[in-house]
């Protein structure tokens, strides 16, 4: 997930920073600095986590919650 997508789902699902940090468990500080793509600092480059980008896509289907495996 790039940087852009992160915002573009943040605005799509119409979320503040704060809202979308809540939703996923994590600091604003770390959605501002998944949306700027850099480290303030010393500007070294910052990925979206993998598990980050897999909770922004199961919010976007409405999961909030882990029921758990469905038994086949």
């Amino acid at each position: 997930m790039t940087r852009e997508q992160f915002k573009s789902w943040r605005n799509h699902m119409g979320l503040t920073q704060q809202a979308a940090a809540d939703a996923l468990g994590i600091s604003k500080g770390s959605v501002d600095l998944y949306e700027r793509g850099r480290r303030r600092e010393d500007e070294r480059p910052v990925v979206v986590p993998k598990t980050v980008e897999l909770a922004c896509a199961a919010l976007a289907l409405g999961i909030t919650e882990y029921q758990g495996a469905e038994k086949i």
